[in-house]
């Protein structure tokens, strides 16, 4: 069973940064498109960024030039750097597997964006 974890987050004024990492067990990561995906309170779920096979990326509109999604194959490891955050970035970040086949959901981590 693939299991997902994901770290980083806290809490972090306007305008700063975070790095999420998100930790791959029971699957090779490096085989799949992986997606960071957020949900704020009273929302839907969404993707934010996803990395795919070939390691090209794409993101979010709002999230575009400040969130840089990434991956470490030899840690099975995929990660979000977000740099300016604002307070519309505040919400749980998850990782999983991008498309119709998804694993399980992690906890997520909470990013909380506020002066």
């Amino acid at each position: 069973q693939v299991q997902l974890v994901e770290s980083g987050g806290g809490l972090v004024q306007p305008g700063g940064s975070l790095r999420l990492s998100c930790t791959i067990t029971g699957a090779i990561s490096n085989n799949y498109t992986m997606g960071w995906y957020r949900q704020a309170p009273g929302k839907q779920r969404e993707l934010v960024a996803r990395i795919l096979r070939g390691d090209a990326a794409n993101y979010l509109g709002s999230v575009r030039g400040r969130f840089t999604i990434s991956r470490e194959n030899a840690l099975n490891a995929v990660y979000l750097q977000m740099d300016n955050l604002k307070p519309e970035d505040t919400a749980v970040y998850y990782c999983n597997r991008w498309g119709m086949s998804q694993w399980s959901w992690g906890q997520g981590t909470q990013v909380t964006v506020s002066s």
